[in-house]
């Protein structure tokens, strides 16, 4: 069982706009609505791939409740833990004239003790043990720092393994802790090991350091466009995306995450995983904003990469 947690899900509202401009009432289309945040849209992604995993997400207010009914549509296994405050709504908007995109991300909700400690309770109240736990996105103001450090400790009970991708103190805690999977960029791969990165060699010494440190099993580098690299100790490799036309590029890291555990819970050996989590990220930026990657893209491109690779 794969369990996602997301602790500051949003609503994203999109729109667009023929020019933004200051000091002007500026009349928008018609806006459309999708579920955010990184869990969320991680068990999205691993149900468009086909597969199945539970979405515990916190949820406040009207978004909240919009949140859920948005999930109930997609079909998305989701459990929601109340909290006092509003789920947050963020705004993105498509400037038409230059198709430039103005991206609006809300800090979230202020936490209380209480919403953090119920969203713990709820994760050890599972009656189902899970086997992969996928931590994702940014924590709201009042959640401590080492929530994700929390969850970590939650899950060794079950020998569950954690897949953690944040940034940030949140992102050094959790480390700290032991985890199965990272999933930084190289910036965060920096701040992480205490190494500079200029070139390919520094990023896979940042990343064994921190193998070799005990704070994870793998490292996986997003590096956008250019795939990903994947270390572990059984050795260090750049697994190169397909050539796509890009769309929208929100959401691929979602879908990359999402294609790597669904990938991993069906007993794919771990650089076959990384593949098919990179086919499932190129995937996303081929359609519309958030929608994410598409099974019949994903499946088709992951087929090319290994034809490719064993070529």
């Amino acid at each position: 069982m794969i369990v996602t947690l997301t602790v500051n899900p949003s609503v994203d509202a999109s729109t667009s706009i023929k020019q933004v401009v200051p000091d002007h009432k500026l009349r928008c289309r018609e806006a459309s609505y999708k579920p955010g945040g990184g869990g969320v849209n991680v068990s999205r992604a691993i149900h468009r791939l086909g597969g199945d995993s539970l979405a515990l997400y916190t949820s406040g207010g009207l978004h909240g409740q919009l949140l859920h009914h948005m999930l109930e549509q997609e079909g998305v296994n989701h459990q929601s833990i109340p909290i006092d405050g509003q789920t947050r709504e963020n705004l993105i908007v498509l400037e038409e004239s230059t198709g430039q995109q103005f991206r609006f991300d809300m800090p979230g909700p202020l936490f209380l003790e209480g919403d953090w400690v119920r969203c713990i309770e709820q994760l050890k109240a599972l009656t189902v043990t899970p086997t992969y736990i996928v931590a994702s996105g940014s924590l709201p103001t009042g959640c401590p720092t080492d929530f994700y450090a929390r969850v970590v400790a939650v899950a060794k009970q079950w020998n569950a393994r954690v897949i953690v991708d944040t940034s940030g103190e949140a992102l050094q805690l959790a480390a700290d802790a032991g985890v199965y999977l990272l999933k930084p960029n190289a910036r965060e791969l920096e701040e992480l090991s205490g190494q500079a990165i200029t070139n390919d060699e520094e990023l896979k010494s940042a990343a064994l350091k921190l193998i070799h440190e005990g704070r994870t099993e793998v490292v996986v580098v997003s590096l956008g466009g250019e795939g990903a690299m994947l270390i572990s100790k059984e050795g260090c490799e750049h697994l190169k995306a397909p050539d796509i036309s890009v769309v929208s590029v929100v959401g691929a890291g979602d879908s990359l995450v999402g294609g790597v555990v669904y990938s991993l819970e069906l007993g794919r050996p771990l650089r076959e995983a990384v593949q098919f989590g990179i086919a499932a990220g190129a995937a996303a930026v081929m359609n519309p904003e958030r929608e994410l990657c598409k099974r019949e893209d994903t499946e088709r491109l992951f087929k090319s990469m290994t034809e490719a690779s064993k070529g």
